[in-house]
């Protein structure tokens, strides 16, 4: 079965709740980043809370969560189109770290200080967003849910999850988002978040039940209905243009050092791996097109 998100909504009309498996799209990333086996519990939390961030968008809109820390890592980008594709990467993902008693030290491999950064393109006509918030556990989770409080006012709880086989690979990932809407019954939240102070392991519910059985988990005897549900998915989007571009950024006189020393550009894409050549011709022309932009 393909990996999901799925929406749903209590009858009241205050609580809205996202879960997602993620867990073919985490084994997916880490293993085109060839992650440590801690690395890879930080990205697979981190693709599923970005999955979950994307499913908050309109349609052709886009997200991306940076997070940037003073640990090994030293930084992890998640982006998601509202679409349902993820992609991800980190900066150093071969880091590793020995666990603290018996559980993943994901925050010393982000890093304890360090920031947040969310930026969401809106889409043809839209401004683009850019909000930044200090890293408050570097467990991935309680950071989006104090991105999504302090930068867009919106009350939330986010719980994610993720587990290894015994060779190292993803073998559950998944998540959820809890949001108040305006209309929230007081009584209705507070029976949520006993619920969540006392939810099982997130991984073992998504590997028992997938995302339905976790939504129902957290409204327990509250009545809620299901909205909607689509799938997630790997999606890279890089090409031979979009290098083209990211090489003029550098100007015409650090194009023409290259040129002249490497006779050309090997490129490879950090979210996919995959490899562009440019030769000494391609260059020219970018130096050529470099050239011709005015000086600002």
């Amino acid at each position: 079965m393909a990996d999901q998100i799925v929406r749903a909504l209590c009858m009241s009309g205050g609580i809205r709740v996202l879960v997602c498996d993620a867990s073919q799209l985490a084994r997916e990333i880490c293993l085109l980043q060839q992650a440590s086996p801690t690395a890879s519990i930080a990205l697979s939390r981190g693709l599923a809370g970005g999955a979950l961030m994307g499913a908050l968008l309109k349609n052709d809109q886009r997200t991306a969560l940076k997070f940037e820390g003073n640990g090994p890592l030293r930084k992890m980008i998640i982006e998601a189109d509202s679409d349902g594709a993820v992609r991800a990467c980190a900066g150093n993902p071969a880091a590793d770290l020995e666990t603290v008693n018996g559980t993943w030290n994901v925050a010393g491999l982000i890093g304890r200080a360090g920031f947040l950064t969310v930026s969401k393109d809106l889409g043809v006509g839209g401004q683009p967003y850019q909000g930044i918030v200090q890293l408050v556990s570097s467990e991935i989770g309680s950071d989006l849910a104090f991105y999504l409080a302090d930068s867009e006012q919106t009350p939330s709880a986010v719980g994610l999850g993720a587990t290894l086989t015994d060779d190292g690979m993803v073998a559950v990932c998944g998540g959820f988002l809890v949001q108040a809407l305006p209309k929230a019954d007081d009584g209705e939240l507070d029976k949520i978040m006993a619920r969540i102070a006392g939810l099982p392991a997130l991984s073992r519910l998504i590997e028992e039940g997938g995302a339905e059985r976790v939504i129902s988990e957290l409204f327990g005897d509250i009545p809620y209905t299901i909205l909607e549900s689509h799938d997630i998915f790997f999606r890279c989007g890089c090409e031979k243009e979009k290098v083209e571009r990211a090489l003029l950024t550098l100007g015409s006189t650090e194009l023409q050092d290259m040129r002249e020393k490497e006779n050309g550009a090997e490129v490879t894409c950090e979210f996919c791996r995959k490899s562009y050549s440019l030769s000494a011709d391609d260059l020219d022309a970018l130096i050529v097109v470099a050239s011709e932009k005015p000086a600002r």
